[in-house]
């Protein structure tokens, strides 16, 4: 529509510059040290929902960090857009390896480099963008709730508390998420899939007392070398989970599945460049897409213990820990691979040490359908900008929050993102780039025309 794109042409600085002033905020939902600024941020949030014409924007308190909560409501016959983000981001360690800082973006040959730039504020504000740019052409022609998170990057534990509260006020026909990426500008793509999380932390006790490692060494466990020895226990030689009953619930996929995935354009050699590898890895069997879309993993996210700090120290450690996380694939459980990599690490744990394991968070896998009205719109929405029909393609993260969605509100979920799996989600110097912010802006009201148009 020539109005949506005159009124973004006309805008499109101050949108750019009003997603800086969002990326300056250090809403780190992990680190209470960064309370006020996630207080911070939900006021923005609601803010710019209001300014872009929602008739209310009302922020919600939980236990931990508020929910944004925003709404129009034209006409109560059009249909209701449930929009899902969230304003919390990673923490930004290691500081060093940032080029700039994390909380000072910086555009740097097109692209806006800071943390969130990507996960999840960039895409997220796409929406309230878009929402503006239809209210003030007054071409609006759905229903559209917000409803802007502050904990999704720590397993958003008050969310679900909200939803079941609040499902009136929630009452939609569908849920819209930018919070995923496509293959590239030139490929663009519909992620119909996510897969599920189970994050676990593991603490592996020896002596009551750190030790000298000369005196005590040889003679006494090192927490240490039996933690990494019991990690090492959870991949056989061909880097397939040893864990039992890891695969039980796995649906394999089918060859002509597979040979749908292998179309979309992949060049491993690309790949391994821009990673600074020698070569992949990853279980035995599959291709380096379907070990990131189709098949569940366990990574070690994080290992310490002893002494790490300058010089030497002949230390023999009281402690080692590690934080684990396994993403899973649709019919498997989060409840049910925590329960079972809990169990494995305390039965493989041997007498001459004490091990605690317990669950920081988790998620059910999600997939949507291609032949749903919800989806055909995402892809006519995509093909109406791009000039191109996107590729259905399955994500390798995670959204914890879908499978709550789904089974409290009954609704369906189309993900419609704009990153790119190179902006360095999680990491330092994560990006997102000008080019890809404004094309969703452009893009998302489609999705409302072509969402509110029959069945």
């Amino acid at each position: 529509m020539n109005a949506w794109k005159a009124f973004q042409e006309a805008n499109k600085d101050r949108f750019l510059q009003e997603l800086l002033d969002l990326l300056r905020i250090p809403s780190v939902s992990a680190k209470s040290e960064h309370n006020g600024d996630m207080q911070a941020c939900a006021k923005v949030v609601a803010k710019s929902l209001t300014d872009a014409g929602a008739q209310v924007a009302t922020i919600y308190e939980t236990e931990g960090h508020p929910i944004v909560y925003g709404a129009i409501i034209v006409d109560p016959s059009f249909p209701t857009v449930l929009v899902y983000g969230h304003y919390d981001v990673q923490p930004a360690d290691p500081l060093e390896l940032w080029k700039s800082g994390p909380f000072d973006p910086t555009i740097i040959d097109g692209k806006i480099f800071a943390r969130g730039a990507c996960d999840d504020k960039g895409q997220f504000y796409m929406h309230v963008k878009a929402l503006e740019m239809m209210t003030k052409t007054n071409t609006m022609c759905t229903n559209i709730k917000f409803v802007i998170e502050g904990e999704e990057e720590i397993g958003s534990p008050n969310l679900a508390t909200f939803v079941k509260a609040n499902k009136e006020l929630l009452k939609a026909d569908v849920i819209l998420i930018s919070d995923t990426a496509m293959i590239s500008m030139d490929t663009p793509s519909i992620d119909i899939g996510v897969r599920g999380l189970s994050y676990i932390e593991i603490e592996v006790t020896g002596p009551n007392r750190d030790l000298h490692s000369g005196v005590y060494g040889g003679a006494v466990a090192n927490p240490i070398t039996i933690l990494s020895k019991m990690i090492a226990a959870c991949h056989d030689e061909n880097n397939h989970i040893t864990i039992p009953g890891f695969y039980d619930d796995v649906i394999e996929s089918t060859a002509s599945e597979r040979a749908k995935m292998a179309e979309a354009p992949f060049d491993e050699n690309d790949f391994k460049q821009d990673l600074g590898i020698a070569n992949v890895w990853g279980e035995k069997g599959y291709s380096t897409n379907e070990r990131t879309g189709i098949r569940p993993t366990l990574e070690v996210n994080g290992i310490w213990g002893g002494y790490i700090g300058e010089g030497a120290k002949t230390v023999l450690p009281s402690k080692a820990f590690a934080k684990i996380s396994c993403r899973l694939v649709p019919n498997q459980s989060a409840t049910i691979i925590t329960e079972k990599v809990l169990n494995y690490f305390k039965s493989i744990a041997p007498d001459n040490v004490t091990i605690t394991a317990f669950e920081h968070h988790g998620g059910e896998p999600y997939s949507t359908p291609i032949d749903s009205h919800e989806y055909q719109s995402a892809a006519k929405a995509i093909a109406k900008t791009f000039g191109k029909e996107p590729i259905p393609v399955r994500g390798g993260g995670s959204i914890p929050i879908c499978s709550l969605f789904e089974q409290e509100l009954g609704l369906k979920i189309v993900f419609m993102g704009f990153g790119l799996d190179s902006d360095n989600l999680h990491s330092p110097n994560e990006k997102y780039d000008i080019v890809n912010f404004y094309k969703g802006i452009e893009t998302i009201p489609y999705f409302h025309q072509f969402f509110a148009e029959k069945k």
